[in-house]
């Protein structure tokens, strides 16, 4: 019966007899769709289908986000917020008010919203199965076996133990032992997805605890798959015929071989049509999306979840650029933010905390706790077993405790089929929210990837012997880092006594794929199919060629997200025991001299770097003067030196410049002219070291034409200034200068006030403006051991730098190296 009042019938809700028991019939009005300005009429927009939808929708992502906002600082994640959201608006709490019940979630009013929900977790389970990389198997070791298989194993076989011994001493109903059962196998998952999501939220994907994890989740995953299937395949044999267990096999497996020879060639041929670096055209956008819907409906068919379907289609298309890369960005974000809230607010709104009574409560409790201590338990022997480190052991069992999305849709989708009981449903969410809200902060504060190499080796050019070969890290983002950084290391001058050794490291961005890579690629067997990746390796093998038996070229690929892509950098330089990596700047400029690209996350990798490195750095920032090859005149380059660790290692770097014939250097000491300002003994002997190192420089470059030497005595920060801007005058192709000049200088007062890019310092964001035309690279030493004050480190380096000879009598001998009067510029009056 319709009615036009305000307060007119909209549904009926009773319960009828279903097939399993009794069940909720809700009878509403077909046309109840559009509410079409019933407002006006006194009518309720709630009370139609498409108001309430976007109302519901409304109010989930204001409350998810709001909540997400509130506990994300305590390393908490996305899953955590939507699902104590819907804990929140559930029958726990605000459910409990009948208003806000019957009007939001009520049973007619949630079955639009449980349908939304249902396709956005199987787009989801699609996305997830895109980023998983199979050939991951192939890189399984023997310790991520044992972990993984531990971790699966060892609580799955003490949670039924403990079952067993429960159900000897009570008394269980039937379905509390089916639930503790099930309990027990869901407890041991340690889901792939979910801890590789959960490695890169706490930016620790690429680091050694991080790929053992990601392996073992994968090990651990494919044992959980393994025993459902056995297990499935006697449930269906002991409820029913024993030709229906062999038409369900038969079936699966006409469904397998349709989505892999069938559905895997047409999405393979639509990513061979997609260029690289850009998105796919909406048509063959909509082609896959076609073929993802039918993979969920045929799982449907044959009695599987949809999202099953969709997930092995994602695992057999290829992962990464660009076409995983291209369908996580189109479908993440409404995915992942709009529709699987949903379907976890709807499973937090299911749950009523108050029916968690009796004895079967405190028993479900138990075998949980008993199972996430074996898992933990379970993890730890093993992990000290092959030698981890302690906190890293600890971390990683608590790694492997975590569960996210895949554990939440696996317990609804058993509860909504009536597998497991509302009870058991209520302690397995809570206890995975309590675990992995523990766990996650825990893991933040206890493991730091860069405690491997930050302050455990101590490697620079300084450090380096002369006649030994100079070990250079390069790091390149795209093709257009490569002549800049070749012609670089040609200025270096690589020779059979003073070879270099070249480890070039390609970085790309994590896109399209769960797990990272940090890998060697011999033979020329590249990693990444990018075009400009093996453009680079060309040209360095070429370069390697040019100067044969003089340079060694050594090829890596990093695939890392950008806020962890520093590991695989500082990880590498300690493998290889580099003594200086370059790494280019993050802005690019355009033959106009006007910044061409721009990309903050280059940026922070860059800082990252300089502050974790274990080794000396150069930040090459290219305006398209390094170039050497075929150059009719000198390439001109100068070396600005203030003092200090920085501009000592640039100064050694330098020193490689020295014997090419097609390099003209020019020495610039900016020098204060109260240079005698401080008292202190290790301030002077800091200058004492920097005085030497400088003489033996000029030792070596007597009668060296291609060599200039300039001392600039200045007052100020506006002489200081004056000297810097008039290298213009001479002509530079490159300058040079260390990173790190000490502010409180009376030559740098002021400087601070206008610094753009702080990891390049004081001078080196002063040359990066626009006012100047030439290429800067700016060297960055690795700190000192806290501890130890400069002078200490730099007199060691000093005595190793410098032969028998003593160049102070030498320098008296030679008027035109002997030190000059000083020269004040200054401004001011």
């Amino acid at each position: 019966m319709r009615m036009w009042s305000s307060k007119h019938i909209l549904s009926s809700i009773g319960y009828v007899q279903g097939a399993h028991g009794e069940e909720t019939l809700v009878c509403q009005f077909t046309h109840m769709t559009n509410s079409q300005g019933c407002l006006w009429f006194g009518g309720n927009p709630a009370a139609f289908t498409v108001p309430l939808v976007l109302i519901q929708f409304v109010v989930i992502s204001a409350v998810t986000s709001l909540i997400w906002f509130l506990i994300k600082p305590y390393k908490q994640g996305l899953i955590s917020a939507q699902l104590i959201g819907g804990i929140i608006m559930g029958r726990s709490f605000l459910g409990r008010i009948d208003a806000y019940r019957d009007t939001l979630f009520s049973p007619g009013g949630t079955m639009i919203l449980e349908t939304y929900a249902d396709l956005g977790l199987m787009l989801y389970l699609f996305i997830l199965g895109v980023q998983i990389d199979v050939s991951l198997v192939k890189r399984l070791e023997k310790t991520a076996v044992v972990i993984g298989a531990a971790c699966f194993l060892v609580p799955l076989t003490v949670g039924l133990a403990t079952i067993f011994i429960i159900s000897g001493l009570i008394e269980l109903e039937p379905s509390v032992k089916q639930s503790l059962t099930l309990v027990a196998c869901l407890n041991a998952v340690s889901s792939f997805p979910v801890i590789t999501s959960l490695l890169a939220d706490l930016n620790i994907l690429n680091s050694e605890v991080g790929r053992v994890a990601t392996l073992a989740s994968l090990v651990s995953d494919i044992c959980n798959y393994i025993l459902s299937v056995v297990l499935g395949s006697m449930a269906v044999y002991l409820i029913s015929e024993s030709l229906a267990v062999l038409w369900s096999i038969v079936w699966a497996a006409i469904f397998l071989f349709i989505i892999v020879f069938g559905f895997r060639p047409i999405i393979i041929l639509v990513a061979e049509r997609v260029p690289e670096g850009q998105q796919m055209k909406e048509f063959q956008f909509v082609v896959i999306i076609v073929i993802v819907l039918i993979c969920g409906m045929g799982a449907e068919v044959i009695g599987q979840p949809a999202g099953l379907g969709t997930f092995i289609l994602g695992v057999v298309i290829p992962d990464g650029p660009s076409l995983g890369s291209s369908l996580v960005n189109k479908l993440d974000t409404i995915t992942t933010k709009l529709l699987l809230p949903a379907k976890f607010v709807i499973s937090g709104v299911s749950i009523d905390l108050f029916t968690i009574s009796g004895v079967s409560g405190p028993i479900f409790v138990l075998v949980i706790f008993i199972c996430y201590t074996a898992k933990f338990t379970g993890i730890l022997i093993p992990s000290l077993y092959y030698n981890f480190p302690k906190r890293d052991a600890v971390t990683l069992a608590l790694i492997m405790c975590c569960k996210g999305v895949v554990e939440a849709a696996l317990y609804i989708t058993m509860l909504e089929e009536g597998i497991i009981g509302s009870e058991a449903y209520a302690i397995l969410l809570i206890s995975m929210l309590m675990v992995t809200g523990l766990a996650r902060p825990l893991i933040w504060h206890l493991y730091d990837p860069s405690a491997r190499y930050l302050g455990q080796h101590n490697n620079s050019v300084l450090l380096n012997h002369p006649n030994d070969d100079l070990r250079m890290l390069v790091c390149i983002h795209n093709a257009d880092n490569v002549p800049a950084i070749i012609n670089l290391l040609d200025a270096s001058n690589p020779t059979r006594n003073r070879p270099i050794t070249i480890f070039v490291l390609n970085l790309i961005e994590l896109k399209g794929r769960a797990a990272s890579v940090l890998e060697s690629n011999r033979k020329g067997k590249l990693t990444s199919s990018r075009s400009w990746s093996k453009q680079a390796a060309n040209a360095f093998n070429l370069f390697a060629q040019r100067n044969h038996e003089s340079v060694v070229v050594r090829h890596f690929t990093s695939i890392a997200p950008y806020a962890s892509m520093h590991d695989d950098i500082c990880t590498l330089a300690v493998d290889q025991n580099a003594n200086i990596m370059l790494i280019p700047f993050h802005k690019q400029w355009t033959i106009d001299n006007r910044v061409g690209t721009n990309s903050p996350s280059i940026r922070m990798v860059n800082q990252n770097v300089i502050t974790k490195s274990p080794c000396s750095v150069g930040i090459l920032v290219d305006r398209g003067a390094v170039a050497m090859g075929g150059q009719p005149r000198l390439f001109q380059i100068s070396l600005l030196f203030l003092g200090g660790l920085d501009d000592c290692e640039a100064l050694a770097f330098c020193t490689r410049f020295i014997e090419n014939p097609q390099i003209s250097l020019m020495f610039v000491w900016i020098r204060p002219c109260d240079h005698g300002i401080s008292d202190e003994e290790t301030e002077t002997s800091t200058m004492e070291t920097e005085i030497e190192l400088v003489n033996q420089f000029r030792a070596k470059t007597i009668g060296n034409e291609r060599i200039t030497y300039k001392e600039e005595w200045v007052k100020d920060a506006i002489g200081t200034t004056r000297v810097i801007r008039s290298i213009n005058q001479y002509g530079c192709d490159l300058c040079i200068v260390g990173r790190y000049h000490d502010p409180d200088s009376p030559i740098l007062l002021g400087l601070t006030e206008w610094s753009e890019c702080p990891e390049l310092g004081l001078i080196g964001d002063m040359l990066a403006t626009s006012d100047f035309q030439f290429s800067v690279l700016v060297v960055r030493q690795q700190p000192p051991v806290t501890g130890f004050s400069d002078s200490h480190h730099l007199r060691p380096i000093a005595s190793r730098y410098s032969s028998s000879t003593s160049y102070s009598n030498h320098y008296q001998d030679h008027h035109s190296y002997s030190f000059q009067e000083p020269v004040c510029h200054s401004l001011r009056t």
